[in-house]
This record gives C-alpha cells, sequence and structure tokens, in this order.
C-alpha cells in the first residue's frame, strides 16, 4: 500500500501541477501559475505556508511509512487501506476534471489586478470550490491508504488550507473581481460541499 500511495502522490502532482500547467501554457502562452509575494503574515502570505506544510504532510505520510513508521492501529485494515486507493483515485480524477472545467481561467495563487471569468459551468455548477474538496478528499484517501501520524496530518492541514485559501484569499478576490454575479453564485452554490 506505501508504494500504491507514493505512486498516487507522484502521478497526482504530475496531473495536477504538471499536466494541468503545460496545456495552459499550450493555450495560452502562460503557465497559470500567480506567485505574488505576500506579506508573511497576511492572509494571502499563511495561505502560501499552509500549501506548502500540506503538500509536505501528505508526501511525509507515506514516506515515513516506507522507512518503518508504524501505522496507526486502530486505522490500519484491509477494508480502510483498499477505500483509501478508491476515494484517492476517484478525488484525482475529480479534481483534474474540475481543473480542465476553468479553462483558461485556471490559476494556481491570485494576482489581485487580474481578471479572470468567473466559472460556474462543470463541477462549478455543484461547488465553489471543486478543486480544493478534490484535494481534502485526495489526501484524505491518502491517510487511509497509510493511516500515520504524517498522513493524518497532512488530511488535516488540507482541510485548514482549503478553508484559509478560499475563505480570507480566494472568496475576497472573487467579489472584488466580480461583485454581486458572485454574490448571487455563492448563495445559491455550496462552498466545498453541495448545498452547504
Amino acid at each position: 500500500m506505501v508504494i500504491s500511495a507514493i505512486a498516487l502522490f507522484i502521478i497526482g502532482t504530475a496531473l495536477t501541477l504538471g499536466l494541468r500547467t503545460w496545456v495552459q501554457w499550450k493555450r495560452t502562452r502562460d503557465t497559470g501559475h500567480r506567485h505574488d509575494p505576500a506579506p508573511r503574515f497576511s492572509a494571502q502570505g499563511w495561505s502560501q505556508q499552509l500549501v506548502l506544510l500540506n503538500n509536505a504532510l501528505v508526501a511525509a505520510g507515506p514516506i515515513a511509512a516506507l522507512f518503518g513508521l508504524s501505522p496507526l492501529p486502530s486505522l490500519d485494515h484491509t477494508a480502510l487501506n483498499v477505500s483509501g486507493v478508491v476515494i484517492t483515485v476517484a478525488a484525482l480524477t475529480f479534481t483534474v476534471a474540475a481543473q480542465f472545467h476553468m479553462g483558461d481561467s485556471w490559476r494556481v495563487g491570485v494576482a489581485r489586478e487580474e481578471h479572470t471569468s468567473l466559472v460556474v459551468g462543470g463541477f462549478f455548477t455543484f461547488v465553489r470550490n471543486p478543486i480544493f474538496a478534490g484535494f481534502a478528499a485526495g489526501s484524505a484517501g491518502m491517510a487511509l491508504m497509510v493511516p500515520n501520524i504524517f498522513s493524518l496530518a497532512g488530511f488535516v492541514s488540507s482541510v485548514v488550507s482549503a478553508q484559509v485559501t478560499v475563505r480570507l484569499v480566494e472568496e475576497p478576490y472573487l467579489v472584488a473581481m466580480h461583485g454581486e454575479d458572485y454574490i448571487r453564485y455563492a448563495d445559491k452554490v455550496g462552498r466545498f460541499v453541495p448545498g452547504v
């Protein structure tokens, strides 16, 4: 299961960052990456640090297991491990599809002066932040595949990172850029889960 988790982490990173960046570049001659320097203790600064921490923790779970860290006995059951694989693969598929639903508006990070189209189709019809929801579900799957303290911390940090990034960085930007259109959309569509 450890090798499967490492392989899925590598494949997930290659697809969600590598492939999507390459496709964005081929379509627009722009990578879509926005890494504006943010003051260390600003919302955007915290968001950037939490994303880095999250990625490190999610990767650390299977790597630590590979080097002998024992799983948590209460979660180390074949049925849970296999369900973790299913959840991770489904979440990865969902995340990649959601990224492509964004079309040319896909970005990593926020550039305050940039105006992109408000995406409300595809998976964005059901939740406002399907990519963040997919990442959180994927990290939950990884925690079930390799249930140790690092992978569980990776799942928790994924949820915290998504909440901070969306509530304090992404949504204020979208309200500033799209005004009433975004507010009406947010009133109808759940943040991470349909209807919630």
